[in-house]
Formats: structure tokens, C-alpha cells, sequence
């Protein structure tokens, strides 16, 4: 099998992947890695369970494409196990997308068209945050900043004004000068992901940004792609950060890497006035797909009746344990962060003055593969400010014996590479 004709851009041939299980992903060349990043912090219920293949299989079986304004029992059934088990309140409405990116856009459209059906024509702009990350589509690279996944994009992009992500009251100062009667929305992560590798902001910046979006009718929207579904070990990240949002958008742990899916999640009060207009929400072709929701059901259902979310917050304070154990005086690793399976290690060439390394070094990327050498995934990610970091996400069945692997895969990569640049 030729895989170098897989990327669409040509470059190095990625490995190939043959099949996974548990924790583990095996690859062509009879190696098994372990999935300490759950894929790109996707993986929850663990790889290859045979009852989301049933469940697929029946699923296939009895329907195959219905245009998304339809309803059909497995889009309905979805909608109550989110709604009843995982939103703030069971009123709440959803809709069905095909992944994290579609949903930060669907978010954005929700948030723009309750304005305009209240009446407030002129709030256009979303606001994001100096280091963020929303997804790859045009609207979700404009209201966030992640420099190198923007390159080369920045004239195609609108221009959306930028906050903080550490003092919530500069967002008074971004609303001053914009004008409050042109902002529609807020968008943040509840803990920043790729963007900063787990970021947590300081304890009382969620409850003032909300105040402060309250106090001039922005709505909050709240990124939950990496984030909900009991990556944090509470149901949805706002819960772990202490705030409640307007708008919702989640994906990722919604399918749990089977199937692409991803939502938007709102107050009634939100949606309700676009439904007395003549604005139409347009839903993308696959939109809650048949498949994709009987899937979504079953692994959520696996994550509550396993009690995976209260082990997602156990496994995280063990994965914390150790990263503090080992890397609390490593010279390189400025900063050890996060909240429950979703954890971070911010990299710098010297700890004492916080000197990153340069750019084209690409440190985290390189740490990245030499863990893969290792026999360990690891998410690289970083940007701006936290230029450098690697994440940790593993799927919430991970043992402690995975956990001591991959923090000691860690220690050798970064020793490793941070000895081929001296």
C-alpha cells in the first residue's frame, strides 16, 4: 500500500494505522502505541468496543441518509440523553453537526440571528481571545488566534476583536471600544486546549466575563469541543470552571471518536426568537446523521452507566500526581496545568527565565515524535505566548500503569530533544 500518496499535501508518509483497542492503536509495522492523547483529546469509552459496532451495524442497517429537518428516533433519542443528562437544564434546545469546527460555526450563526430576530441588526462581531483555538472553518479561525493554524489565512479571514485570557476585565475595555450594540458574542474554551496545552484561567475569570457579557447583552458561548462531555471530570467544563453559558458548542466526546459529531446546545431563550421570524438556521448536508446519533447515545450512555465521569476526575488527579513528580523541577518545563484527563506541560528552553525556544526549532512537535518513537502518543500543541506545550487526554478506562508510561515516555522525549538543540 502506497500511504504516500494519503496526505493532500506531500511531505513525509504518516504511519498507518491497522487497529486499536482499549488504549492502544497498533500500526503496519507490528508496533502498539499507547493513546495518551486520546487521538486529538477525543477518545473517552476506549477504542475497539464491539457494542458500538453492534449498535453501528443496526443502525446502518435500518437507515441510511434522512435530509437533517426530518426527525428520526435515533436523532430524537440523542436529544434526550443530552438534554436530560448533560446540560445545565433539560429545556435546553440541540442540534446535530458533523464535528468541533461546524460546531463553533453553527454557534456563531445561533448567537448572530437571536440578535437579529430581537431586533439588534447591528451586533456582528464575536469576541475571542488573544490565545484560542476554535476549529478550521473560516467563521471559527476568525474568533480565534491560533498563529500557526492562521498562517498564510489572515486576509481571507474577517477581523474579530480579541480579549484577554487571563484578566476578564479587559473584555470591558474591548466592549468600550467596539461598541457594545455591535457584539453579538463571546467565545472562549473553558480551559484552552490546542491554542495553550490545558490552560486554566485564574479562578474568577469565567464568573466576571459572564457578568461583564451580561451587563451589555453579549452572549457567552462556551467551546466545549475538547472540553464537555466529562473530559474535566464534571459533564461539561463550564461546570468544573464555576459559570454557565448561553450557547454551547461540543463535539469530539459527544461520538468518542466513532463517529463524526459534534453540537450546538442553547437556552430556549435563545432560539426562541429566530423561530418567530423568517431567519433560517441552514443545516449542513450529514447534520445529525443517523449513524453518527445511535452511536453518539450509546457512548454516552457507556460514559454514565460505567461511572466513566467520576473516573475521568480520579484518573486526573493520579495523571497530575505524576506529571508534578516528575517535571516539578525538569528546566525545561515552565508550567504543569489543566483540569481532570485534560492536562498540559508548558515547555521552555530555560525555566528560571522562561526563554522559549526558537520557532524553528519546533520543540513541541519534536518532543511529540520522539515520544512516538517511545511507543506513546502525546498532543503537541501551543501558541503565541505558550508557544510550546504537550497535552495529555487519554480515554477515561486508562489505567495507572498507562499513566507511569506515558509521563516516563514524556521525561525521554523531552530530555531527549532538549539535549539535540543544546
Amino acid at each position: 500500500m502506497d500511504i504516500s500518496r494519503f496526505p493532500l499535501v506531500p511531505g513525509s508518509s504518516p504511519i498507518l494505522v491497522t487497529h486499536n483497542e482499549g488504549v492502544w492503536f497498533h500500526t503496519s509495522d507490528g508496533r502498539q502505541i499507547l493513546d495518551a492523547g486520546g487521538g486529538a483529546i477525543v477518545t473517552n469509552i476506549g477504542h475497539g468496543r464491539q457494542e458500538i459496532a453492534r449498535v453501528a451495524a443496526e443502525a446502518l442497517g435500518q437507515l441510511d441518509y434522512v435530509v437533517p429537518i426530518f426527525a428520526t428516533e435515533a436523532r430524537v433519542a440523542l436529544v434526550e440523553e443530552v438534554s436530560d443528562h448533560w446540560l445545565p437544564d433539560a429545556s435546553w434546545r440541540c442540534v446535530f453537526v458533523s464535528g468541533g469546527s461546524e460546531s463553533v460555526d453553527a454557534a456563531i450563526r445561533v448567537a448572530q440571528l437571536h440578535h437579529v430576530a430581537c431586533g439588534r441588526t447591528k451586533r456582528h462581531k464575536v469576541i475571542g481571545r488573544d490565545v484560542s483555538y476554535h476549529g478550521a472553518t473560516m467563521g471559527a479561525l476568525a474568533v480565534g488566534s491560533h498563529d500557526r493554524r492562521r498562517k498564510g489565512l489572515e486576509q481571507l479571514l474577517p477581523s474579530m476583536p480579541k480579549t484577554s485570557h487571563y484578566d476578564p476585565d479587559q473584555l470591558e475595555k474591548v466592549i468600550e471600544l467596539e461598541g457594545a450594540e455591535t457584539i453579538s458574542a463571546f467565545i472562549g474554551e473553558p480551559v484552552i486546549g490546542a491554542a495553550a496545552g490545558a490552560y486554566v484561567p485564574p479562578d474568577d475569570y469565567w464568573t466576571r466575563i459572564s457578568e461583564i457579557c451580561a451587563k451589555h447583552d453579549i452572549l457567552v458561548i462556551a467551546d466545549e469541543v475538547m472540553t464537555g462531555f466529562g473530559r474535566l471530570g464534571t459533564k461539561m467544563g463550564h461546570e468544573a470552571l464555576g459559570f454557565t453559558p448561553d450557547i454551547i458548542a461540543a463535539g469530539k466526546g459527544l461520538g468518542g471518536g466513532y463517529v463524526p459529531i459534534g453540537g450546538v446546545y442553547c437556552r430556549p431563550d435563545v432560539v426562541e426568537p429566530i423561530g418567530k421570524t423568517d431567519l433560517a438556521l441552514m443545516f449542513y448536508t450529514f447534520a445529525g446523521q443517523d449513524l453518527c446519533c445511535s452511536v453518539a447515545a450509546k457512548v454516552l450512555e457507556i460514559v454514565r452507566t460505567e461511572n466513566l465521569l467520576d473516573r475521568a476526575a480520579v484518573m486526573g488527579e493520579a495523571l497530575r500526581k505524576r506529571l508534578e513528580d516528575e517535571f516539578r523541577d525538569h528546566p525545561n518545563v515552565e508550567d504543569i496545568r489543566g483540569r481532570g484527563l485534560l492536562q498540559g506541560l508548558g515547555l521552555v528552553a530555560n525555566r528560571e527565565t522562561g526563554e522559549p525556544f526558537p520557532r524553528s526549532a519546533a520543540f513541541a512537535d519534536s518532543v511529540a515524535n520522539a515520544a512516538l518513537n517511545n511507543g506513546v502518543w502525546i498532543y503537541p500543541s501551543g501558541s503565541g505566548v505558550f508557544d510550546d506545550a504537550v497535552m495529555f487526554g487519554p480515554p477515561f478506562i486508562v489505567e495507572e500503569s498507562h499513566l507511569d508510561e506515558m509521563v516516563h515516555a514524556t521525561r525521554l522525549a523531552i530530555d531527549s530533544v532538549a539535549e539535540s538543540l543544546s
